[in-house]
């Protein structure tokens, strides 16, 4: 069996047994995906004590990356191959799909590629080596500002770089540019102009996801980020708490 589902930001209550009771039928040979935010923030005891609840699932939790992830910790993890493609294992059964990745998962071809621009960022990015950062910090929260701070929640990593970009393409042209799914935090640029009204502005990966959007042959897109469940196009699905089955 394989599932997707959207962003967690580290909130994974939506895989107790009560509200996913699927799960009882489930072994770590079956699989449920996040659409990126997963929530690998820190080593705090709450970020602790969820991972530990989740080694105790059945099933193996696969997850690509979104825009809130903490990338100096993900930096310090070993790479290796699994099912096809490039994997971080954040325990035994929890694992990063990598950027730009091509997996055989149960006789399905799955292409998986994170990362998103923040969309909360309106009002800066804070350095706290700065003169007066907690002057600033305090500042920007007193009036509710839409900022992050360097290197704590938020990271330059969020948007791949041009290797990442190319990784993709070479798996896709090793794959024939074909797939039965994709899974993205993100949307490409032409889906993701359906969503807003002009709310979301095209970048360096959408535009990028819609370069594969023209030229792979793929039979469903499943993304996160925007905070939804709909059926955006035929084949082009937003997720947030909802968990479907696709196998």
């Amino acid at each position: 069996m394989i599932y997707v589902t959207g962003d967690c930001h580290g909130d994974y209550r939506r895989f107790n047994t009560e509200i996913f009771p699927e799960q009882k039928e489930m072994s770590r040979e079956d699989y449920v995906i996040v659409c990126g935010d997963f929530g690998y923030w820190d080593e705090s005891p709450e970020q602790k004590w969820w991972r530990k609840w989740l080694a105790k699932k059945p099933f193996t939790l696969l997850w690509t990356d979104g825009n809130h992830e903490n990338y100096d910790m993900l930096a310090m993890l070993p790479a290796e191959r699994w099912h096809g493609g490039m994997v971080q294992y954040i325990g035994e059964n929890v694992i990063r799909l990598m950027r730009g990745q091509v997996y055989e998962l149960e006789g399905i071809r799955l292409f998986a590629f994170g990362g998103a621009r923040s969309h909360d960022i309106q009002d800066g990015i804070l350095d706290p080596e700065e003169p007066g950062f907690r002057i600033k910090y305090k500042q920007l929260r007193a009036r509710n500002a839409m900022f992050r701070v360097n290197h704590r929640s938020w990271w330059k990593e969020e948007m791949p770089d041009a290797a990442e970009f190319e990784e993709g393409r070479k798996n896709l042209d090793a794959c024939g540019w074909q797939v039965d799914y994709i899974v993205t935090h993100c949307a490409p640029s032409s889906v993701q102009a359906l969503l807003g009204d002009g709310l979301y502005q095209a970048d360096a990966l959408t535009d990028y996801l819609e370069e594969i959007r023209q030229k792979c042959r793929y039979r469903k897109w499943f993304f996160g980020h925007y905070h939804g469940n709909r059926n955006v196009t035929d084949r082009d699905l937003m997720l947030y708490e909802q968990i479907i089955r696709i196998r």
